[in-house]
């Protein structure tokens, strides 16, 4: 780094301390926790001028320490450098951006994936939910944020991006190339399990999923159909919303969630009485790949008591994220309010327990206790940086289409039947 350079990112930091020295006289700082972390961090940056072995690159220090300060929060809070942050901007204004259909998060100090929409690039390249990408496009992502992974993940369809995949069950990790696409919404996958029970599988909810959803039901009953199940495993997209707008169509009355953040008015979702179009059983079933809005889903069946919630607790990450631009181009994907459910738990930090705990590598008369949680912990429970990436358990996947020889699947129908016969 040239002499100007160094003493111009110098300059900005003193005025900075500065600033926030003579806030602190008068009166004006917001607490004096945060001014004496401004002065440690401005004497470690001195520190690293004067006495570092080589030169330097203060940018790269700066960068890096703003990372660390984003990725300390929670895994979805991300810091943008001026040139990331433009190429974001790029992406997400492009109409025909492409993508590979991955939800991301950070776990053991990685990037992980959460789920891969079905008929993606990644979910052919046979990537799923619980697989850690330990380099995307050739940068280690222990050094990168969601954000960051997210940025590299997009482009133009048709181009490539190579991803270094650490599979479930595997040590070493598998390159793999994915060529970007423009995706089309995932479908609603609908199969008639039995005479009287329709399943109904969310990939995604996306705007509309309401809609359609309610249109199924209806036309369910219109065909004799008495019981549903609601599969949301591996669904980790769309509105919170549209989870919302769901869950009314079964809950007829209590809390379905809350919103709350420092800086956001305090929201509480209601049931709606007048939205109820499905008043027979119903089961949901859940995963360690169910995440988002998905999770807002099952937590309002779960704290209601509508009907079951079948499976493994969830990823965690039902939350609302801001981007904030900075004045220097820079920007943060920060973190600004978590969904609680009804007993005022964050999902973010809980996930969601269903009420009938089933592993999806049970065997046929094996249940989940749940006191070992084969899904990633959550936040706030990761494991320290030197744990670094580890083999996990292979879990059955799940059949396509849905057969008895699925846990999840299999327990969800006997806790149908079962209060069938109770009711009548």
């Amino acid at each position: 780094m040239n002499r100007a350079a160094r003493i111009g990112i110098l300059s900005v930091s003193v005025a900075i301390f500065c600033y926030a020295g003579i806030g602190h006289v008068l009166g004006r700082t917001a607490d004096d926790k945060s001014y004496k972390s401004m002065l440690v961090y401005s004497e470690v940056l001195q520190k690293i001028q004067q006495d570092y072995v080589d030169d330097p690159d203060l940018h790269q220090v700066t960068a890096g320490s703003l990372r660390g300060l984003l990725e300390s929060l929670d895994p979805e809070s991300s810091y943008l450098t001026p040139r990331e942050y433009t190429e974001y901007r790029q992406k997400i204004q492009n109409a025909g951006s492409g993508e590979t259909g991955i939800t991301l998060s950070k776990r053991f100090g990685y990037v992980i994936v959460v789920t891969a929409l079905p008929e993606s690039p990644a979910e052919k390249a046979g990537i799923r939910g619980g697989d850690i990408f330990e380099a995307v496009a050739g940068f280690t992502t222990r050094d990168m944020s969601v954000g960051q992974a997210v940025n590299l993940l997009a482009g133009q369809p048709g181009t490539g991006v190579k991803v270094s995949v650490i599979r479930r069950g595997k040590a070493e990790p598998e390159e793999i190339d994915l060529v970007r696409q423009k995706l089309a919404p995932a479908k609603i996958v609908s199969q008639k399990a039995e005479p009287d029970v329709l399943v109904l599988r969310l990939p995604s909810l996306d705007q509309g999923r309401s809609d359609e959803v309610r249109a199924r039901l209806l036309e369910a009953e219109k065909q004799g159909i008495h019981k549903v199940i609601l599969d949301v495993r591996d669904c980790g997209r769309g509105p919170v919303s549209e989870a919302i707008s769901v869950a009314r169509l079964f809950v007829s009355s209590g809390t379905l969630a809350t919103l709350r953040g420092r800086t956001v008015s305090n929201q509480v979702f209601s049931a709606d009485p007048s939205k109820v179009v499905w008043k027979n059983p119903v089961s949901i079933l859940t995963d360690g790949s169910t995440s988002g809005a998905a999770e807002v889903l099952a937590s309002a069946f779960v704290a209601n008591h509508r009907g079951d919630v079948v499976g493994e607790r969830t990823f965690g990450l039902a939350s609302e994220q801001r981007l904030i631009s900075l004045d220097d181009g820079s920007a943060l994907i920060l973190t600004i309010a978590n969904y609680y459910n009804a007993s005022g738990k964050s999902i973010l930090e809980e996930g969601v327990i269903p009420n009938e705990v089933v592993s999806a590598a049970s065997g046929p008369d094996d249940s989940d206790t749940g006191e070992e949680d084969t899904a990633a912990p959550a936040p706030g429970k990761q494991k320290g940086p030197a744990a670094g990436p580890r083999p996990q358990k292979e879990p059955a996947a799940g059949p396509r289409p849905l057969s008895v020889e699925d846990p999840i699947y299999r327990k969800a129908l006997e806790l149908l039947k079962t209060s069938a016969k109770k009711a009548a």
